[in-house]
């Protein structure tokens, strides 16, 4: 088998997870985006470890080790995720960008110095 069919189909993979990552909105559907990614690497890193004839199979060896990785990334996103759809009720990207308390906003908030700064302004 040629080296070039797993190489286009796991560019292929890559470039629809890279899309996914920057098109959607939908945080779970950034996570499988990145989890097309990391599998799009899997295929690259057995291809060539097959295609190289490595009688340590290193290839196949990180592949074990980028699978390990990407379950422990998707169960923390997943961990992440539901607790910002408790505390804001949407898993919009968009929306989820500031981290702070959503029932206080961001633009009311007042340094700590200025009340004080106020009062003396006033006398």
């Amino acid at each position: 088998m040629h080296l070039a069919y797993p190489v286009v189909l796991a560019s292929l993979l890559f470039s629809v997870g890279v899309y996914g990552v920057l098109a959607r909105r939908n945080i779970i559907l950034v996570l499988m985006s990145v989890e097309l990614m990391l599998n799009a690497v899997n295929l690259n890193l057995v291809a060539f470890d097959a295609w190289l004839r490595d009688s340590l199979h290193a290839g196949q060896a990180l592949t074990l080790f980028t699978i390990t990785i990407a379950a422990a990334e998707i169960g923390l996103g997943l961990a992440i995720v539901l607790l910002l759809f408790r505390a804001r009720g949407t898993a919009d990207v968009d929306r989820v960008t500031a981290l702070g308390d959503p029932s206080e906003s961001v633009a009311e908030e007042a340094p700590a110095g200025a009340e004080a700064l106020k009062g003396q302004a006033a006398a």
